[in-house]
């Protein structure tokens, strides 16, 4: 397939399948949707916590948080495609933009239509949206620019890591607005504990899913473990695994639910040690894939355990931490 015409695939493949091929790909929908759905929902929950708001969040708030966030992320990997597209067609013609499955032109009205729908939800819940929404807009442009200094950030890949993650957080704080901003209030204070998460948390997913087994890498995709070696790279996986926690403690502690989120975080350090050592051990493509897979169940329990969790115990049964 690497072979062929770059037109020649998208040709043959109708175009409703060609865009779930690309999704399948490069951004599986369930996936991402469990994860995005955990992330806006339980960012919307710990900032009504914060504010003494323990009744349900109403449906329209869920829906611009949910709907805007996953659009960013969608925005993100179409970023991506453009910015990656010359190493791609280099070393990974495999990929589908390469390969003529669906073409930089289609994927760009895809990222402008996302940017409409998600100025129209904003300017549907609170007008004053649009100014956080332009924020998270201006960074991402900055990002996929790689902030005018591409190739010094590719030259030092631990500045473009904390750079390009600072956009989680942003999106976190939209998020989040869909609560307090709408409400005409200023952020709740203890607020900038779940951001420092987010932050934290987009480390742990980034890093986890560039570890890989000797047999894995590929040339031209700097993986973590190809760039400072697979066991500093764990090293550094496992140190933002930890660093996560402790702003989770902080984060619990503002909403008075630290029992549950630190078992919680007992169990889940305990997996990611056991799946260190035994990749380490035994560098192997399947676990290496459970260092991923564990990145990913971290995220969605923690951001569960520090909103949506808490809010939904409280507006059912009252309870408290």
């Amino acid at each position: 397939m690497t072979d062929r015409p770059q037109s020649l695939e998208r040709g043959r493949t109708p175009g409703i399948r060609r865009w779930w091929v690309y999704q399948r790909e490069r951004f599986p929908l369930v996936g991402h949707g469990l994860l995005i759905a955990a992330f806006s929902f339980s960012a919307l929950s710990f900032s009504m916590l914060l504010r003494g708001r323990i009744p349900l969040p109403a449906a329209l708030p869920v829906l611009v948080s949910f709907t805007t966030a996953f659009l960013f992320f969608l925005q993100l990997r179409i970023a991506d495609e453009f910015k990656d597209f010359e190493e791609d067609s280099r070393y990974r013609p495999y990929r589908p933009v390469p390969r003529g499955l669906v073409t930089l032109r289609e994927l760009g009205m895809v990222g402008l239509l996302a940017a409409v729908v998600q100025l129209g939800l904003a300017m549907w819940l609170r007008v004053e949206m649009v100014a956080l929404l332009a924020a998270a807009w201006a960074y991402l442009f900055l990002m996929s620019k790689e902030f005018f200094i591409p190739e010094w950030l590719k030259a030092h890949p631990i500045p473009y890591m904390i750079s390009h993650m600072v956009i989680i957080p942003l999106v976190d704080l939209y998020a989040t607005a869909c609560d307090w901003l709408v409400a005409g209030e200023d952020p709740p204070r203890g607020l900038i504990w779940f951001l420092v998460v987010s932050y934290f948390n987009g480390l742990v997913i980034e890093i986890g899913r560039k570890v890989r087994g000797p047999k894995e890498e590929e040339e031209g995709v700097n993986t973590y473990s190809a760039l400072w070696g697979r066991r500093n790279a764990v090293l550094a996986w496992l140190a933002s695994l930890l660093t996560t926690a402790v702003c989770a403690f902080a984060a619990a502690w503002q909403i008075d639910f630290l029992l549950p989120v630190s078992a919680l975080l007992v169990v889940l350090l305990l997996a990611a040690a056991i799946c260190a050592a035994s990749f380490l051990l035994r560098p192997e493509a399947k676990r290496a894939k459970r260092i991923e897979t564990l990145s990913g169940l971290w995220t969605i329990l923690m951001y569960l355990s520090l909103g949506g969790v808490p809010l939904l115990a409280r507006a059912w049964f009252g309870g408290g931490g």
